[in-house]
Formats: C-alpha cells, sequence, structure tokens
C-alpha cells in the first residue's frame, strides 16, 4: 500500500470499478441481489437541473447512500433511483439571463423558439450534477435515471392530471391568487415567504356622495391602508356591524377618489375597529379578506395590476405606473386634496417569492385548482394506521397540522418551460382534458375538431410533477415490471423543509392514484449550518461548497463528517475542524490497514482464506475485540433500524480508533513482534475484526473501506469488491468469545488507562518505566493479566507487580495511585523522581496563588464590583472559585507525594 492516503488517487479509480462490475442495479451483471428477499427502494430527491453540487445534496446523498449500501450489502434487492428536476422558474431564470446577453429575451424569440433553447440548454447542462454526484461517490442505479420533463414522466402528468379532472378534483375558477410581478407567474401559498417589516399605514378621506349624486366637499369618511396604491381598485368601504361611531354611515355612499366611482359603505364582522380608524376600504381582486367579503355582500371585482407589476387600464390617469410609482402619485394628490391625514408606521407582514424576493401581489385569476382535501385524508389516514411513519416522530404534528387546514392547489403556472396543462378550449367555452400525447381529436361537449380547439398556455406548478415522482420513475401509469417489483418504495428522506412542498403531495397524490403510500418511512433531516449557526447563503458569503472540500480532503471524509454527530430533524453545523477528524479518522484507518497487511506473519500462505482462529489459540485480547467487535455490529443494526445514522458513525469511529487502533492493535504488536505460536493467531484476528470493520464502514465511507478491503485475505465466498460483500451480522462468532476473559481484558484496558492519564497529569516523562503494584479485585481480571502483561507493561510504560491483597499497594515510598472499576494500582518514583515532581508543582501552585490574590483583591474593590458590567463581575467570581479548586487539587497531590 501508499505509505500516505490520498483520495484523489483512489476514488475516481474505484468508481469506475464500481460502474465496470455494474453493481449499482439490483438487476445489474455484478448484482447478488437475493430476490427472495424485500425490495430496498429509495426514489432520490431529483435536484435542479441548472444547479450544482451543494452541502445540502451532499447531505441528503450521503445518508441515502449508506442506507442503499448496507441494503445492497444485505443482498436485498435494491434500487436508488436518480433523478433531475426540471425547476421551472429557476431554469428561465438562468436561461433569460442568458438571452438577455445575447440582445434577445422571451418574447422576442417566441414560445416555440424558446422552448427549442431551452430543451438544447437542458442537454448541455443535464450531466453537470450527476458528474458531481460520481464524486462523491453514490451508488445511483444510472441505467435508470430519470428528467421531470422526460416522454415517462409527461405520460405520467397528463395522466394523473385526467385523473383527478375526471374524479372531480381538478377545476378552473376565477379566484384570488398570489402573483409574483418578477417571475410573472402565479405561485402556490407555499411558495410566499412571509417577510415582516416596518410599514406605514395611512388615514385617507372618501368623501360621501349626496343623494343627488354630487360629492360631500366637507363630509366623509377616513380609513385606514397599508396599500394605497389599492385605492383604484375599490368597491366598497366596510366597517364592523356593532361599532357605534359608524353605525349612521352604513348604507351611505362614498366616491373613491381619481377613478370617480361611487361604492358603498357596508358592515362586515371581518373589520376589527381597533385596526387605525375603524374602517376600511374593500379591494375585492387584490386582497384575500376582501375578496371574501366581496363574494358575501356581492360586489364588483376589478383588478387593477398587469402581469408586470404596474397598473392597467382601470387606473385613470395612474395607467402605466408601477405600482411604487404608483403608490407616491396616489399619497402626493391625496395630500394635495387634503384627504391625506395621518402617517404612521405600522408592523407587517407582507409576502415574498421565495425564489425572486418579489413581493407577492394578491390578484384574481382563471387558474386551474385541484381539490386536495380527500386526499389529504387518504394521506392522513396511512399515516394514522402505521402504514408510514416519521423519522423524527415529532414531524407527524407538523404534517397533521397542515394537512388538517389545507387549501385547494393553484397548480397554474404563466410560464413556458415545464409540463403544459393538457386541457383545450372550444370557441363554444368548452374544456376538454386529455391524456394522449397529441391531444383530443375533437372536443368532448360540442365535438369540433382539434384543429379548433385551443390548448391551455399555462403549465403545471413544478411540484406536481414531483409528486407522482415514487411511481412515475417506475413507469406509472403503465404496469411496468419494475412497477410491480419495486412500489411502494421503502424511505424518503428529504429535508424537513420541503415536508409540504413535496413530501405531503407525494403521499396524497400517491394515495389517491394508486391506492398506497408511496413509502413505508419518511426520514427528515436538518439544514447544514455554518459553524457559528447561521444558515448559509451567497449573499452572506458562507456557503461551503462541497466540491472544493472532496478535492481538500476526499468524498469519504466529507460523508463522515455530515453524518458524525447528526439526528434526524436537528440542524447541524458543519465546520473545518470536523471535516479535519473525519479525513484524520480515515488516515488513521488506512495506516492500521498499512500495519497489519505488513506484520503478516511468513508461515500464513498468500492464498490462505480469512478466518477465525480455534478457540483454544486466543488469547485474552482476542476474546476482548471480538466480543467488542460482535457488540458493536449488534448496536450498529440497532442504530440503523432506528434511523440514528449520527449514532452510526459514532459507534463505528469509537470501535474503530479507540478500541481496535489505540488498543488492541497496540496490545497485538507486542506478541506479533515475539514471531511465535500466537502471533499467527493474533494476526488472523487483526485480520478478521478489520474485515468486519470495513464492511460496516463501507456504506459511510465507502472509497477508502473499498481500497483496503481488497488488499486483505478474504473468505472463501468472498466477491471481489466489498461494495457486495456480506454484511456483517452480529451472531457471526460469538461462540468464539469466553466473556469472562473479555470482561478481564476490558478491566486492564481500563486500568491502563488511568495509569497512563495519572503519568501524563503529573509530568511523568514518556521514556520513564515506573514500578507498580497492581491489585485486580475480580477473578476475571486476574486470568487475564499473565498473558496480557507484556502488552500493558509497554502500553502503560510500567514494570508491573501483581499484589495479593489490596493493602499491599500501601507504601512509604510514596507514587502515583490509579483506581478503576475493578482494580488499583500505584506507581512508585524514586526519592529524586518525587522531589522534582513536588518542586515542578509547588511553582505551578504559586503561579496559581498568585493570580487568586489579583482576583480575590478585585472583587474586594466595591468600586469595581458597583460599576463593572454583572456579567463582568459574575466572570471573575467564576474564575476565583476555579483558581480555589486547582489550588485545593494542587496542594493535594503535593501531599501525596
Amino acid at each position: 500500500m501508499p505509505t500516505a492516503y490520498q483520495p484523489r488517487d483512489i476514488d475516481h479509480e474505484l468508481y469506475e470499478r464500481w460502474l465496470a462490475a455494474d453493481v449499482f442495479a439490483p438487476d445489474g451483471a455484478g448484482s447478488r441481489a437475493d430476490w427472495s428477499l424485500e425490495p430496498f427502494v429509495i426514489t432520490q430527491p431529483p435536484p435542479n437541473v441548472t444547479g450544482s453540487l451543494h452541502i445540502g445534496h451532499a447531505l441528503t446523498s450521503t445518508i441515502e447512500d449508506a442506507m442503499i449500501r448496507r441494503a445492497r450489502m444485505q443482498h436485498r434487492p435494491t434500487l436508488w433511483l436518480p433523478g433531475v428536476d426540471h425547476a421551472s422558474i429557476a431554469a428561465q431564470v438562468v436561461l433569460d439571463k442568458i438571452l438577455a446577453e445575447e440582445g434577445e429575451s422571451r418574447a422576442s424569440v417566441g414560445r416555440e423558439r424558446y422552448l427549442e433553447r431551452m430543451w438544447q440548454f437542458m442537454n448541455e447542462t443535464r450531466d453537470v450534477i450527476t458528474n458531481q454526484e460520481h464524486r462523491l461517490g453514490l451508488s445511483l442505479d444510472w441505467g435508470r435515471l430519470h428528467f421531470t420533463m422526460d416522454e415517462i414522466s409527461a405520460h405520467a402528468v397528463r395522466v394523473a392530471f385526467k385523473r383527478l379532472y375526471d374524479d372531480g378534483l381538478a377545476y378552473r375558477a376565477e379566484q384570488l391568487i398570489n402573483w409574483c410581478p418578477g417571475d410573472g407567474t402565479s405561485l402556490s401559498d407555499l411558495e410566499v415567504v412571509a417577510s415582516p417589516i416596518t410599514g406605514t399605514l395611512w388615514s385617507l378621506r372618501y368623501h360621501y356622495v349626496r343623494a343627488d349624486g354630487t360629492v360631500d366637499p366637507d363630509e366623509g369618511i377616513v380609513v385606514a391602508t397599508t396599500r394605497p396604491e389599492t385605492i383604484l381598485g375599490d368597491t366598497a368601504v366596510a366597517v364592523h356591524p356593532d361599532d357605534e361611531r359608524y353605525r349612521a354611515a352604513i348604507g351611505r355612499q362614498v366616491m373613491i377618489p381619481f377613478v370617480d366611482r361611487v361604492v358603498p359603505v357596508i358592515a362586515d364582522e371581518v373589520v376589527k375597529p381597533e385596526f387605525g380608524t375603524g374602517a376600511v376600504k374593500i379591494t375585492p381582486a387584490h386582497d384575500a379578506d376582501d375578496f371574501a367579503t366581496g363574494q358575501r355582500h356581492g360586489l364588483p371585482i376589478i383588478d387593477v395590476m398587469t402581469d408586470d407589476g404596474r397598473i392597467n387600464e382601470h387606473g385613470a390617469a395612474y395607467a402605466g405606473l408601477t405600482l411604487d410609482e404608483a403608490r407616491a402619485r396616489i399619497l402626493a394628490d391625496l395630500e394635495a386634496a387634503g384627504d391625506l391625514l395621518a402617517a404612521t408606521p405600522h408592523e407587517m407582514i407582507i409576502g415574498r417569492c421565495q425564489r425572486s424576493d418579489d413581493v407577492v401581489e394578491p390578484r384574481l385569476k382563471t387558474q386551474w385548482f385541484i381539490n386536495v382535501k380527500p386526499m389529504a385524508e387518504l394521506a392522513m389516514k396511512a399515516v394514522r394506521e402505521g402504514r408510514t411513519q416519521f423519522v423524527p416522530a415529532r414531524m407527524q404534528k407538523v404534517f397533521f397540522d397542515w394537512l388538517e387546514n389545507i387549501h385547494d392547489w393553484n397548480v397554474s403556472r404563466q410560464l413556458w418551460w415545464g409540463h403544459r396543462i393538457p386541457a383545450w378550449y372550444c370557441p363554444d367555452g368548452h374544456v376538454t382534458v386529455s391524456d394522449r400525447v397529441d391531444g383530443p381529436a375533437a372536443c368532448d361537449a360540442c365535438g369540433r375538431p382539434a384543429a379548433e380547439l385551443r390548448q391551455d398556455t399555462d403549465i403545471f406548478d413544478t411540484w406536481f410533477s414531483s409528486g407522482l415522482w415514487p411511481f412515475s420513475t417506475l413507469g406509472w401509469p403503465d404496469q411496468t415490471a419494475d412497477l410491480q417489483r419495486y412500489y411502494p418504495t421503502s424511505v424518503m428522506e428529504t429535508g424537513y423543509d420541503i415536508i409540504f412542498f413535496w413530501v405531503a403531495r407525494m403521499m396524497m397524490l400517491g394515495e389517491w392514484l394508486t391506492s398506497r403510500a408511496p413509502f413505508h418511512t419518511i426520514y427528515l433531516h436538518g439544514m447544514v449550518r455554518d459553524p457559528y449557526g447561521a444558515k448559509m447563503s451567497k449573499s452572506r458569503g458562507n456557503v461551503v461548497d462541497p466540491l472544493q472540500m472532496i478535492d481538500e480532503s476526499g468524498a469519504d471524509a466529507l460523508r463522515f463528517a455530515l453524518l458524525h454527530g447528526s439526528a434526524a430533524g436537528a440542524d447541524q453545523r458543519l465546520s473545518q475542524s470536523r471535516l479535519d477528524g473525519a479525513r484524520n479518522f480515515a488516515n488513521k484507518l488506512w495506516n492500521a490497514t498499512r500495519f497489519v497487511i505488513g506484520a503478516r506473519p511468513g508461515s500464513i500462505a498468500d492464498d490462505e482464506p480469512l478466518a477465525l482462529p480455534a478457540t483454544a489459540r486466543l488469547g485474552p485480547a482476542e476474546h476482548w475485540i471480538i466480543d467488542r467487535c460482535v457488540k458493536t455490529v449488534d448496536a450498529v443494526e440497532a442504530a440503523y433500524a432506528s434511523y440514528e445514522f449520527g449514532e452510526v458513525a459514532r459507534l463505528l469511529y469509537d470501535a474503530i480508533w479507540s478500541e481496535y487502533c489505540d488498543w488492541y492493535l497496540e496490545i497485538a504488536k507486542v506478541e506479533l513482534a515475539d514471531a511465535g505460536e500466537r502471533a499467527t493467531a493474533v494476526w488472523w484476528t487483526l485480520t478478521w475484526v478489520l474485515d468486519r470493520y470495513l464492511r460496516l464502514l463501507h456504506p459511510l465511507m465507502p472509497h477508502v473501506t473499498e481500497a483496503v478491503w481488497s488488499r486483505l485475505p478474504h473468505a472463501a465466498d468472498d466477491p471481489e469488491l466489498l461494495i457486495v460483500a456480506d454484511w456483517p451480522v452480529a451472531d457471526a462468532a460469538p461462540q468464539q468469545v469466553d466473556e469472562r476473559l473479555a470482561k478481564g481484558t476490558a478491566t486492564l484496558i481500563e486500568l491502563v488507562s488511568g495509569l497512563r492519564t495519572a503519568r501524563a497529569e503529573s509530568g511523568v516523562p514518556a521514556a520513564e518505566w515506573l514500578p507498580t503494584r497492581v491489585w485486580l479485585a475480580e477473578a476475571d481480571a486476574r486470568a487475564a493479566y499473565e498473558p496480557l502483561e507484556p502488552a500493558l507493561s509497554r502500553l502503560a510504560r510500567v514494570r508491573p507487580q501483581l499484589v495479593d491483597q489490596r493493602a499491599d499497594l500501601d507504601t512509604d515510598e510514596g507514587g502515583l495511585a490509579v483506581v478503576s472499576g475493578a482494580g488499583e494500582a500505584r506507581m512508585i518514583r524514586s526519592a529524586a523522581d518525587r522531589e522534582r515532581e513536588r518542586q515542578r508543582l509547588a511553582k505551578e501552585l504559586l503561579s496559581l496563588e498568585t493570580q487568586l490574590v489579583g482576583v480575590d483583591n478585585r472583587l474586594a474593590d466595591q468600586a469595581f464590583i458597583a460599576k463593572a458590567p454583572a456579567q463582568v463581575v459574575e466572570t471573575t467570581r467564576r474564575r476565583g472559585a476555579e483558581l480555589r479548586d486547582q489550588v485545593a487539587t494542587l496542594n493535594q497531590r503535593i501531599r501525596e507525594i
């Protein structure tokens, strides 16, 4: 093996080997799937086709690949189905910028040429994200790669929409929707981000209209509004029916300024008397509450906005102005007329577009909607009945809270890139919905031929096609072999931030269209934040580039850093120190393997298969490490069963770094150096345990484990590649373990650890060997002591003497006392050593006492106590307490020398 672990030298080559072996697909040439077992299936959350790998993708992919690789090693038919999302709005934003640089625009090229250009753009960029996923080592079945705009997806979208239409759930209606002027499209409620701001509440006077139709210049009603530009669309003024201030005003009429529109003063309980003046303007076309009020009172609905966020022809003299320009002009004109009475700061919430950050405007539009309440009931039923579970479980309540209060889903988008709504309109106003790729042959209602029909120009919300993802990718609505074999899928793993956008919609559509929940487990991970806990964003400049991390430390280090310390539904902080720790772990594993390979006794033939030695040939340390290995296998299985991936990483880190490398490997070196009869048994135990740990670690760190496993001896029935090797089971070697010797070895290791700590804390030079008396309370430890004495002596740098009774530890020579769970020891130092140690500690004590005097003097100064901030005073008190404790500890240690 090379002397140093260099990921760049092995990662790409190994990935190409996996691809060439065709092991990613359950039915690939290199698959070892047992088709009598239940399949394990994950459909990948499709990343944005125009994007690049970000840290959220890396976390999602690492968790999914860990589950997939484990299931594959269990020989379950394992399918991880990859995909890419067409990302309607995001893709159009990117392409529109490219066109603008070329002096073109969507309008100038037209829809047909624009879509041709988009497909060209997609074909150029679609492989970018998949190539980056190769670098992360993802074992996706690339032969089943899907695109949310491919024909399989398009067919599923058409069939799904027609079925919903035929079921009476999809309908077309004029309703108030969320409009993003920047992106030029409607949005669902979920795509509107509630943003708190300090706005302005203006008080405006509307003049009453007399019985003869003239405007009263002196009398009027004062309304409060935060959006004066919508005055142009007002069709009423409303007050609360119980508000005594306005009882006489109810039923009167007022004149809407600038548009000369006479509207009534109405009473409605929607009005909050404490808000502003207690009277509000009603603009049904531009406010959800006003729209509902208008419906109750039969008010006219007047839309005064254009798609690009300007005032339209209903805005009189303000037509053509942007909304901000219209607001400023209207306020100035009201003030000039003496009708702007007050302006006060007002804390309020505005909606902003999730993607463009534009202010979202409520507007009246004719759109396609889906009544999702019946589907929501089915989705909730699947969870209540336990057919689908959430990890973490608390997310179930979040899921229910949204679905129980869900609104109809606006699926229309006024974009060009996406699945076009398969609805056609005839000149007589009839609607025909068809799932045929070339549309209907004729109008369903009147029989007009296709040539006279016009298809809807809108496309679907991207999340509609994504909602079909778990089954459309398997061929639905056709009853394909993949659909019958792999659906329902097993686990849906994604971020908790899209539980409504995507997870809930997959559950609803899956239950309604296939009569089955699309997966049995929903695992929701948290966000990856920067080292200070802040959300990563380009504007903050704290975005972490995972590809750069892979370049610097390797894919395995990034994967392990993301998993180690993670928990379902919990945000985590990613720091350079975590990445360095993961890289060091990979190095540790590499170097441990190099030692094992280099220490192979010459008596072992090159082609001898891997196997544990007979029980009689095992020493206490072998019994201990095999026992620890078996228990680690058990614990890892339990962690996987509860989806605790962070715990899996912790268990393996501790088992490999501490137990295997720091303890057993060091103990084994003593036996291997003797090159005696025991060396063979020790080496095979080293190799067998390492083999098991490499198998367990492979799903988390696939490259380095595959690279080192290939250099070890294997069992006769092992394959060439670790990726398809057998997953370890806990009962593989328990008959080999003597629990008594394993427990005794653990006791001795604990005692040695205490000895090493005591040496370090007492400043004993590393090269100094200390005579040491050892007393062991338990028979298990005494049974393990003699064969382990040379190794333990070397590890603790002591010359041990086992005593029969605890009283034999007491000595006039002084020493360092160590107490462990089932034993004690006392390290003896010479008089000269003790005097040097006493002088060193006395010097340290003097320094601490000097610091303590300074702190006490400061705390005794009443001026300091009175003037210093409370936090500074408290910190000083805590420092004094710490110094007092340290002084007491040093005094005790000096007395013991």
